[in-house]
């Protein structure tokens, strides 16, 4: 089994007044060149959007780019005719393959929201772009690892032009848990929302994050009550 640790503190972080964005894996002005993904796995923005602001309108191609609105309610549109506000429990994925353009915007003028935006590089380059939306019953998430993300023909969660699964859960303190990986050559990108937790040997805090790859298996125990995202992915580029 092998491991990489990134500390919360570790993160890159940007300041633009309406946003406040910290980064896991290099992006934008942050450029770490220890810090360039994990497998397949490009970027892991942890964002803050001002209340009433947020991204205008911008281009995308070949990546998979998935959205976990953590609390308040974004405002997504895009060129491929969506219009909807994801809030928090929804997960949303958009392949944007030959090209899609989408602008996400704080729905709110009195409160902020707090999203991840995960990128994945896809399996298979300029497909049609594809827009996938689920809202999960919170109750689905307690004390277990509910799936969803899953790759394109399953029936699970949203979907994704690649070999990825993720897992979103809520532990309870002194909960263990194993993850099996479900593909060969697949490791997995475990990120701590809340609480703490240790996970493959590794103790996590809030916002620390830590790969995993050549293992069939790793344990998971919660320090403290938990909420964890798993992102399982292809360590190699196609």
């Amino acid at each position: 089994m092998q491991t990489v640790f990134h500390p919360a503190n570790s993160r890159g972080a940007a300041e633009h007044g309406w946003l406040t964005s910290h980064h896991t894996f290099s992006f934008a002005n942050y450029y770490n060149p220890e810090r360039m993904g994990f497998g397949t796995l490009r970027v892991l923005n942890d964002d803050h959007v001002a209340a009433g602001r947020g991204f205008g309108k911008h281009p995308h191609d070949n990546m998979e780019i998935i959205s976990i609105p953590l609390s308040g309610d974004l405002r997504h549109e895009d060129s491929m005719g969506n219009e909807t506000i994801i809030k928090e429990g929804d997960i949303q994925a958009m392949s944007a393959g030959t090209g899609v353009a989408h602008s996400e915007m704080n729905a709110n003028a009195d409160k902020a929201v707090d999203f991840l935006q995960i990128w994945v590089y896809p399996k298979t380059r300029n497909i049609e772009p594809k827009y996938s939306q689920i809202t999960l019953d919170s109750k689905d998430l307690d004390g277990q690892l509910k799936e969803i993300v899953a790759p394109v023909g399953t029936d699970a969660g949203v979907t994704v032009n690649q070999d990825a699964w993720f897992h979103l859960g809520n532990l309870k303190d002194g909960q263990t848990i194993t993850y099996d990986v479900k593909k060969d050559g697949n490791g997995v990108y475990a990120f701590l929302l809340e609480g703490k937790a240790t996970i493959a040997g590794k103790e996590l805090n809030r916002r620390d994050g830590l790969g995993v790859w050549e293992t069939d298996e790793f344990s998971i125990k919660a320090a403290s009550d938990a909420k964890l995202l798993l992102m399982e992915i292809p360590m190699q580029l196609n």
